[in-house]
């Protein structure tokens, strides 16, 4: 029934490399592990331009990068290093993994498409998380941020399932995560910055009558 629909081929690979950009937006690495083993095991199809990534030794690399960088995530203050490359990482991940299912446009399009689309669903969801992150650390001191971590590392082993299991429900949960992540953030970094502020004056104030006492 849909064969006849025109272009549907371009739109589910859209939809499909949107999903795994946003996937990206979690964890770099796993998305990519997903692809790899799914395209070597010959459960999906790829593109000769990406072949690569259906090869063993990338398999074995993204494994091996997934574990470290899942374990990561749990360890105090290596966590904040990686949040600081995770946007411009998840940029380039975001990239890739939505010209890999769109490789049939030229390659300017292409790439320009993906660095768009996928570079910037990518960067929009780490961003979100990242903030979140700056919040939970502030308000918790740290001790939610492995609630953060395995929330995220979910997000990209679901996205990524979906992604190339259903990319029509994929792409709708990428729009309906992304104005969540935009909404969130923006309370999130309001709650931060009070927060600061709340700790500064407060600050202010204990040196004002220490030195009140002093005098």
């Amino acid at each position: 029934m849909f064969d006849n629909i025109p272009y549907l081929p371009y739109v589910l690979s859209a939809f499909m490399g949107i999903g795994l950009a946003a996937a990206t937006g979690f964890r770099v690495f796993l998305p990519m592990f997903a692809v790899s083993l799914a395209s070597y095991m010959g459960w999906i199809p790829m593109n000769e331009s990406f072949a690569w990534l259906a090869g063993l030794p990338v398999l074995i690399t993204t494994g091996i990068a997934t574990v470290v960088e899942i374990l990561a995530y749990y360890i105090p203050f290596v966590d904040h290093l990686l949040d600081t490359m995770s946007v411009p990482l998840a940029t380039i991940a975001g990239s890739v993994m939505f010209a890999s299912q769109f490789a049939d446009l030229g390659t300017f399009p292409q790439w320009t498409l993906a660095l768009i689309a996928g570079g910037g669903t990518a960067a929009a969801v780490s961003s979100g998380f990242a903030g979140t992150r700056a919040a939970s650390t502030a308000t918790t001191g740290g001790l939610g941020n492995s609630v953060v971590a395995t929330t995220e590392t979910a997000g990209a082993g679901v996205m990524s399932i979906l992604a190339m299991a259903a990319p029509i429900i994929a792409f709708i949960v990428t729009i309906i995560l992304i104005i969540i992540v935009l909404v969130l953030g923006r309370k999130l970094w309001r709650k931060f910055q009070n927060f600061k502020t709340d700790r500064t004056s407060k600050t202010i104030n204990v040196k004002a009558v220490d030195r009140k006492n002093i005098e």
